[in-house]
């Protein structure tokens, strides 16, 4: 039996069971989170993640948690708006998908209650196999934020960062993922982002890997622009691999990554979460083989979605990651 060198795994996110809506306590959340790993482990992902149902809010549904989980814990930020907030915030035409800011920065950021050891050791508990933890990066939520504190972009990601990096220090995860939904858009940010993502990410002790798409807000793109011009950016990563969505917008962009810093593997996205259909095996496999004639099969250490499950319905999730492992199965069995 061929020994399989590429793994599959899963950006994050999994549709919320339809039970969490109306009980979210630790007993039904552990439920929930068995089932999520379990419906993995028999998909064949080899790398699993607890859903990001630790993070699930009823009462903020529309970001799946990925902001307001990590922003509304920490302190020296208020989350209470007034008419004036809402008006500052909304000058930013870059953030004109959102209508209101996370939260206002009104002092020193710190900790506060925020916990993130807490939940991965939660699902730490309910699992053997490898497991993903993941994190929205300082750019991120410094870009849905308003600022009267720091005054500066810069400062206030590496707040944040210095935060984030305190937390994740103290998670042993085989792979902890960073992950930034807003660079895609904003090369132009690369400058102060840099800093404070590698910041985070020199703290974290199993594989580093950093996740960057173009968005899955409403089930629809947000951000706009292409790979080459996030190149810069991404060679500066402080990541063992990248984590970037491909399935969406097709694979001609797949040459750029010739330039990509060797050491840093190209996790490639082979389903898209996006459509309802499920990709074939052999779709799947033929999207492997084509990345690994251009790049080589040694620089593509993971295949994945392109962003989280949590828009699709749960049937079809659960057939886009066992399309996963079978056309996985399929590349690797046909390979000299």
């Amino acid at each position: 039996m061929k020994t399989v060198s590429i793994k599959t795994t899963v950006v994050g996110s999994y549709p919320v069971p339809h039970w969490l809506h109306g009980d979210t306590s630790r007993v039904t959340l552990r439920d929930a989170v068995m089932v999520v790993l379990k419906t993995q482990e028999l998909a064949g992902i080899d790398i699993v993640s607890d859903g990001e149902l630790n993070r699930f809010d009823p009462s903020h549904p529309d970001t799946n948690g990925m902001i307001d989980y990590f922003v509304r814990p920490m302190d020296g930020i208020q989350t209470s708006f007034s008419i004036a907030d809402l008006e500052d915030f909304r000058r930013d035409a870059g953030l004109s998908y959102r209508s209101a800011p996370a939260g206002i920065v009104i002092c020193e950021i710190d900790e506060g209650v925020l916990n993130l050891p807490r939940d991965y050791e939660f699902t730490r508990a309910l699992t053997d196999r490898p497991l993903k933890f993941t994190c929205t990066g300082p750019h991120m939520l410094a870009k849905v934020l308003t600022d009267r504190h720091y005054r500066d972009r810069a400062k206030l990601a590496m707040a944040i960062a210095g935060v984030l990096r305190r937390q994740l220090e103290r998670i042993d995860a085989e792979v902890v993922q960073i992950d930034e939904a807003n660079i895609s858009g904003h090369p132009e940010d690369r400058d102060w982002a840099l800093p404070a993502i590698n910041h985070v990410l020199d703290g974290i002790h199993g594989m580093r890997a950093v996740h960057i798409c173009f968005g899955n807000y409403g089930g629809q793109s947000v951000q706009k622009g292409f790979w080459k011009n996030l190149l810069p950016f991404l060679n500066g990563l402080h990541a063992h691999h990248l984590v970037l969505e491909f399935a969406r917008r097709g694979y001609d962009e797949l040459e750029v990554f010739r330039d990509l810093d060797p050491s840093i593997g190209l996790g490639l996205s082979v389903v898209d979460i996006k459509d309802n259909q499920i990709e074939s095996p052999s779709l799947i496999a033929s999207r492997l083989e084509n990345a690994a004639r251009i790049l080589g099969v040694e620089r593509i250490p993971c295949i994945h979605p392109d962003c989280g499950f949590w828009m699709l319905p749960r049937s079809v999730a659960d057939g886009k990651m066992r399309a996963m492992r079978d056309g996985r199965d399929l590349f690797e069995n046909n390979k000299p």
